[in-house]
């Protein structure tokens, strides 16, 4: 069985830290370098449902995409819900790592796992100059409604489903992707002068301002899917690539990919609304 350090050299290898973004918090959060590992869980959200999923599958390590502690911390106390993941994973002997904007930004990386779920053929990156989105080309031409439907199929389940703006009839061919935030991506999007942009956390400005831009110059479709739900599919991808790495080194690893959906929102509902 190989070492936690060892294991976590390979995936520094295919998220190299140092192409995280300075604010982001990556890397090791606990866990002994010298303690085996024999199971891995990937999963999104390092949060007390999916450490508790970890324990239940014995594993030893877990690998979250999310950081548990972007902004810092002075304490691990169990009296926070945060340090009680810390002391989840520690007395049962669970390493953390976190790969978060070294994963977004590698190749293969998040947006290639979403363009792979959507099956998108991935031409580029989205931002040449970091490797972050991507641009992607459609097999056939198909409306902004078939692309959202694709969307809304072959995406995991959230209680906010897909939303779209612009003309559900304009006919795409070649569209962008990123899994995450992405309504800082405008600029880029309009210089690839692709057809449509798939993201998540679309807020009201940004979209209100980029189709109205889109009204003037070249139509721009928007689909906006929950944040989980377009980051999940690098999970199964970043779990295919461990395994490689295991059969390359004989390690017989049992890496596992986490279903539980820890997208934040539990349901939805539509109304009337109130008169105007």
């Amino acid at each position: 069985m190989p070492r936690l350090s060892e294991v976590i050299a390979e995936l520094d290898a295919l998220w190299p830290p140092e192409r995280a973004e300075q604010w982001d918090a990556v890397g090791t959060v606990c866990g002994d370098p010298d303690a085996e590992v024999r199971r891995v869980l990937f999963a999104v959200d390092p949060v007390q449902e999916i450490a508790d999923e970890a324990i239940a599958l014995g594993a030893d390590l877990l690998v979250t995409h999310h950081p548990l502690y972007l902004r810092g911390t002075t304490t691990v106390a169990a009296s926070h819900f945060k340090g009680r993941v810390v002391h989840s994973l520690i007395k049962h002997d669970i390493a953390l790592h976190v790969a978060h904007t070294n994963a977004d930004t590698a190749d293969p990386g998040v947006s290639d796992a979403l363009a792979g779920a959507l099956d998108l053929r991935v031409t580029g990156p989205l931002v040449p100059e970091n490797g972050l989105g991507r641009i992607c080309e459609l097999d056939q031409p198909e409306t902004l409604a078939e692309f959202a439907a694709r969307a809304a199929k072959r995406l995991p389940a959230t209680a906010q489903g897909i939303r779209v703006a612009g003309d559900p009839d304009m006919v795409l061919r070649r569209v962008a992707v990123s899994g995450g935030s992405g309504d800082s991506l405008f600029d880029a999007v309009r210089a690839a002068g692709v057809d449509a942009f798939l993201t998540a956390d679309l807020r009201h400005h940004p979209v209100s301002e980029a189709t109205q831009h889109a009204h003037r110059s070249q139509p721009l479709g928007l689909v906006d899917a929950a944040h989980w739900a377009t980051e999940w599919p690098w999970c199964e991808q970043a779990a295919a690539q461990l395994d490689t790495i295991s059969d390359r080194h004989g390690w017989d690893l049992r890496v596992h990919v986490s279903k539980t959906v820890t997208d934040p929102w539990s349901s939805h509902h539509t109304s009337p609304g109130a008169p105007n």
